[in-house]
C-alpha cells in the first residue's frame, strides 16, 4: 500500500507540474483538471504523513473509512481529468512543447487513476470479512453519487442554463438536495455517528435513495425537455445555440453543458437505483 500511494503521489505531482510549466490550463476545463490533480496529490500526501507518523488514533475521523473514501474520490477525479483534458485541449495544440506536456500529463493522470482504483479494489472486503461501510458497494455508490453531483454543479454554474424558468430551477434544487442527503450519509460514516439517527441507518439509506430516485426521475424529464425542446425555449441542435457559433473555445458552450448535465443526471439516476436495490435487500433481510 505504501508503494501504491507513492505511485499516486508521483503521478499526480508530475501531471499538474507538466501542465503548470507551460500554463496550459486556462478556462473551466483546465481549472477542473488542475484542481483534480492538486486535490489528489494533497490528500495522498496527507494520508502518507499521518500513517508515517502514526497519528491515526489522533485523527478526528474514522481512519478505516477515510482513506478508502478519498481513494474512491481521487480515482473519479483522475478519471474525469484523463477524459476532459485531452478532449478539450488536444484540438488546440499542434506539435509543440505544450502538446508534449499535455500528452505526458494525460498519461500520468491515467496512471494515477489506475493506482487509486487499485487501492479501492484492494480495500474491498473479502467474503466473510467484517468491513466498514465506505468500503462496501453502497458506500462506494454514495461517493459516485456525490461526485457526479459536484460535476453537475460545475456545469450548471453558468446562470444562462437556468434561464429563470421554474422547471429548471427545480432541477437545480434536486441536484442540491440529493447531494446534501448523500453527503450526510458519507459524513456520518466518516465521523462514526450513524447511531445518532432516530431510525436505523439502513432504513435511513433506503428512504434517502427512494426520495433521490423520485427527484432525479423528475429532473431526467424536465431538464432535457426545457433545454432541447424548442417549444419550451430550448435548442434542439447545437448550431442553433448562438453561444456555440463562436468556433473553437476552451470554454464549454451552454448547449454542450446542458447535454453533459442531462447525461450525468441519467448516470446518477441509475446509481441511485442500484443503491436503493442494495439497501432494500439489507432492510428486508434484517426485518425477516
Amino acid at each position: 500500500m505504501c508503494l501504491l500511494r507513492l505511485a499516486q503521489l508521483f503521478s499526480t505531482c508530475v501531471a499538474f507540474s507538466l501542465v503548470a510549466s507551460v500554463k496550459a490550463w486556462s478556462g473551466f476545463t483546465g481549472s477542473w483538471c488542475m484542481f483534480a490533480w492538486c486535490f489528489c496529490f494533497t490528500t495522498t500526501l496527507f494520508i502518507i504523513l499521518v500513517e508515517f507518523g502514526g497519528f491515526q488514533a489522533r485523527f478526528p475521523l474514522s481512519w478505516r473509512n477515510f482513506p478508502i473514501t478519498l481513494a474512491c474520490y481521487a480515482s473519479l477525479f483522475c478519471l474525469s481529468a484523463s477524459i476532459i483534458y485531452p478532449t478539450i485541449y488536444f484540438k488546440f495544440m499542434f506539435q509543440s512543447r505544450s502538446s508534449d506536456h499535455a500528452v505526458g500529463a494525460t498519461v500520468f493522470s491515467c496512471t494515477a487513476g489506475v493506482a487509486y482504483a487499485t487501492e479501492v479494489a484492494w480495500s474491498r472486503p473479502r467474503p466473510g470479512q467484517v468491513t466498514v461501510y465506505m468500503a462496501t458497494l453502497p458506500g462506494l455508490l454514495k461517493v459516485v453519487e456525490t461526485f457526479v453531483a459536484c460535476v453537475i454543479f460545475a456545469f450548471i454554474s453558468d446562470p444562462y442554463l437556468n434561464k429563470g424558468r421554474p422547471a429548471l430551477v427545480w432541477c437545480v434544487l434536486v441536484y442540491v438536495i440529493c447531494f446534501l442527503l448523500a453527503s450526510v450519509a458519507v459524513v456520518l460514516n466518516l465521523i462514526n455517528r450513524t447511531n445518532i439517527l432516530p431510525i436505523p441507518f439502513p432504513r435511513f439509506l433506503w428512504g434517502l435513495n427512494l426520495l433521490s430516485i423520485l427527484c432525479y426521475a423528475s429532473a431526467m424529464i424536465l431538464w432535457p425537455l426545457y433545454q432541447f425542446d424548442e417549444r419550451y425555449g430550448g435548442y434542439a441542435e447545437r448550431w442553433k445555440d448562438p453561444y456555440c457559433r463562436l468556433g473553437l473555445s476552451r470554454y464549454i458552450c451552454p448547449w454542450d453543458s446542458s447535454l453533459a448535465v442531462a447525461i450525468l443526471t441519467g448516470i446518477n439516476l441509475l446509481t441511485y437505483v442500484a443503491d436503493w436495490v442494495y439497501s432494500s435487500r439489507l432492510v428486508f433481510l434484517r426485518s425477516s
